[in-house]
């Protein structure tokens, strides 16, 4: 039955209305290809191709320090599929639902059903992100774990969906190579340096920028049309489209993070889905990013913690007994570290006006999103260092490599406030 309707009204969001009014065409674009990346820090881990500038003559990988996110999860709460559904079945009770319209309600109970009441939850595909990005981790820098001391030293939030993305992370680098030892910390202490947070005088300073976007006026008229037989008597038993379209997008997103093989975002136009994805994609910016307008803010609050993920690489310099250090924490401390080192990308500082044509959240801060500081040693002990975001080699604004992504450690050590450099 799920199946047939699956089938139903398969029309192209992207072709329905025309291009929202200020967004950037490589954005729409991007979110033509996935809808599902409308929902920035929700969006699924993006597995690309893996590329390596050789490191300079003579220079090997040594130490790994890494920051990552917990994977692919549920959302904290399933009021937005209920919403949508309880008032589906309301209009299927009156019998005004059009072939669309059931189609869209089977794949919302759907996302219900495999939701299951897991607030926050890791997901099945969260814990595979996990095992995937260790055996990559482990495929590039073999010699890391494989020549080195084999401790690997882990720090895990408390909460159960990184406790149980760590867990998925070194099984698969034990599996691999049997011969490494963990020591697991995963307390108070842990905790403070793993979670980090925008003060509330930012997050309410944010909020006051990007409420008025939720206030822009999208197509109501094609969503109604289409899912009910009745357009009128359906507006009546929903109430606000508007609402139950952003509703919708809410439960779209949340398909793929169950591995479900619907297509809830066909339902929707274009300018619904970039809304839904501008809002959200400007206020993680504002909050936890170095933005123009709240970046002094925000940047202090993270030091602590960047001194002590550069801390312990010293000390993994120096004694020479550590192999790599593995943490496994939450998106916004994630993001404001890599904005605070001023790295190219995430890192970029920008005004609220300038975020929707220069800053694409999903790129950097979806799920499983992960930060490694890869550091490379010659004979003669100079120590290099080479930043990879999401897997990819990153650059440092205002700071000369010493070739091609490769830095100075010292240099670094001695410049971590990039954000300044921004």
């Amino acid at each position: 039955m799920l199946a047939a309707l699956l089938g139903a009204a398969m029309l192209s969001y992207a072709q329905e209305v025309p291009a929202p009014s200020g967004a950037s065409p490589r954005v729409l674009a991007q979110l033509k290809e996935d809808p599902d990346r409308c929902g920035v820090n929700l969006h699924v881990y993006e597995f690309d191709p893996i590329v390596d500038t050789p490191a300079p003559k003579g220079y090997k990988p040594f130490y790994i320090s890494h920051y990552g996110r917990h994977g692919t999860r549920a959302d904290e709460s399933g009021d937005a599929y209920v919403y949508v559904v309880e008032r589906l079945e309301k209009a299927d009770s009156l019998g005004i639902l059009t072939e669309e319209g059931k189609s869209l309600l089977a794949e919302c109970r759907a996302v219900i059903d495999a939701y299951g009441g897991r607030k926050g939850r890791l997901t099945p595909r969260g814990e595979q992100e996990h095992r995937m990005l260790a055996d990559r981790m482990y495929s590039r820098f073999p010699g890391v774990f494989k020549k080195g001391p084999g401790n690997i030293r882990v720090q895990s939030s408390v909460v159960p969906r990184c406790l149980v993305s760590m867990a998925s992370f070194i099984s698969e680098l034990s599996a691999r190579c049997p011969s490494l030892k963990f020591s697991i910390v995963s307390d108070n202490k842990a905790q403070k340096l793993l979670t980090n947070d925008a003060s509330s005088e930012n997050k309410k300073k944010a909020r006051k920028l990007v409420r008025p976007l939720s206030r822009l006026e999208v197509d109501t008229l094609q969503l109604p049309a289409r899912i009910f037989t009745d357009p009128e008597l359906g507006r009546q038993v929903v109430g606000s489209i508007a609402r139950l379209q952003r509703r919708i997008c809410n439960t779209a997103v949340m398909a793929k993070n169950f591995d479900l093989d619907v297509d809830i975002f066909r339902h929707l136009n274009a300018d619904v889905i970039y809304r839904y994805f501008d809002a959200s994609n400007r206020n993680i910016y504002l909050t936890q990013c170095n933005s123009v307008e709240f970046g002094e803010l925000r940047m202090p609050r993270i030091a602590h913690i960047v001194e002590a993920i550069a801390h312990q690489a010293d000390e993994a310099i120096a004694s020479g007994q550590v192999a790599a250090d593995l943490r496994f924490g939450h998106d916004w401390p994630y993001m404001a570290i890599v904005s605070y080192l001023g790295l190219e990308g995430p890192g970029d500082r920008m005004s609220f006006e300038e975020i929707p044509q220069k800053w694409f959240g999903p790129q950097y801060i979806c799920l499983a999103c992960n930060l490694q500081l890869i550091f490379y040693r010659n004979n003669k002990g100079r120590v290099l260092v080479k930043f990879l975001v999401n897997e990819k080699e990153t650059l440092l604004k205002g700071l000369e490599p010493v070739q091609g992504p490769y830095y100075d450690w010292a240099v670094v050590r001695e410049n971590l406030d990039g954000w300044r450099r921004a």
